[in-house]
């Protein structure tokens, strides 16, 4: 039974056993809702996602997979109301894309769907990068192992969702010496990637050639070429990359570091970017 509801977290009634004695209680969990994006008024995709951000999740996934390359080729981005149902509105977002960008929504729709399906098979996504020709990350940026010690600290205690539920992911950017320039949180890591990126591009900062992506979690395929898009060249997470991902990060030489936590790290690619502390 929910006693409360603010869409990005639900305060519901819960009860929690302790030593074998039970006690009601209020709990706060993350929100989830399905997230429709629309170009100029068909369906696109449907991603599960936390709500907020909304636009810049919208344009932080049209630009990471590909659908266009500059800011300037979205025309519009707005919030569609629809209906009267809690659950449909502020659930979908539509764009209007410059008439140069050439969809073919069918296809694009069922290669979403396989991606997410095969879950992200090997040798073909690799190829699919490939073919995107997409550039090696700014290869003088430097960032010293003092300065990857102190992020996951700020990460966390900018979390302000995730000190309420303790249930949902952060994506994060941070300059060089520390300071961190975004934050977005998010039920799914990648969105919250994208909600990152989709924020600098609709800001104009796009590439991220001077900055590091911090994620929560594991270091996923989809993290890896979201952030070489972007032109990040270091990317941070607190647990583990996956093996397609460590292959992407050598092939595209972007410095991946993994188990990032308690002053200590694993360099699994790119590790000439990584001074050591004095």
């Amino acid at each position: 039974m929910s006693a409360g509801h603010s869409r990005s977290v639900d305060v519901t009634l819960v009860s929690e056993w302790n030593d074998g004695h039970p006690r009601p209680f209020q709990d706060s969990l993350v929100g989830e809702e399905p997230l429709e994006i629309r170009v100029g008024g068909e369906p696109l995709t449907v991603t599960m996602r936390t709500p907020g951000n909304d636009l810049e999740l919208a344009a932080g996934f049209l630009f990471t997979e590909g659908l266009i390359q500059r800011r300037e080729q979205i025309l519009s981005l707005a919030a569609v109301e629809q209906g009267v149902e809690s659950t449909a509105r502020g659930n979908v977002v539509e764009a209007l894309l410059d008439p140069e960008i050439s969809l073919e929504l069918e296809r694009t729709r069922r290669n979403f769907f396989s991606s997410s399906s095969c879950g992200i098979c090997g040798k073909a996504s690799i190829d699919a990068v490939r073919r995107r020709t997409l550039q090696s990350p700014n290869a003088s940026f430097r960032v010293s192992a003092a300065g990857l010690y102190a992020l996951p600290d700020i990460l966390r205690s900018s979390q302000a969702i995730f000190g309420r539920t303790g249930g949902l992911h952060a994506a994060a950017l941070f300059r060089a010496k520390g300071e961190m320039i975004v934050l977005r949180e998010d039920v799914g890591r990648h969105n919250a990637v994208d909600k990152v990126i989709g924020w600098a591009l609709l800001e104009k900062r796009l590439p991220l050639s001077d900055s590091i992506l911090l994620v929560s979690g594991r270091g996923g395929f989809e993290i890896i070429q979201k952030a070489i898009v972007a032109g990040v060249p270091v990317v941070a997470s607190v647990s583990a990359p996956s093996s397609l991902a460590v292959r992407l990060a050598r092939e595209l030489r972007l410095t991946l570091v993994g188990f990032l936590r308690d002053r200590r790290f694993v360099v699994y690619a790119g590790e000439a970017r990584i001074a050591e502390s004095e």
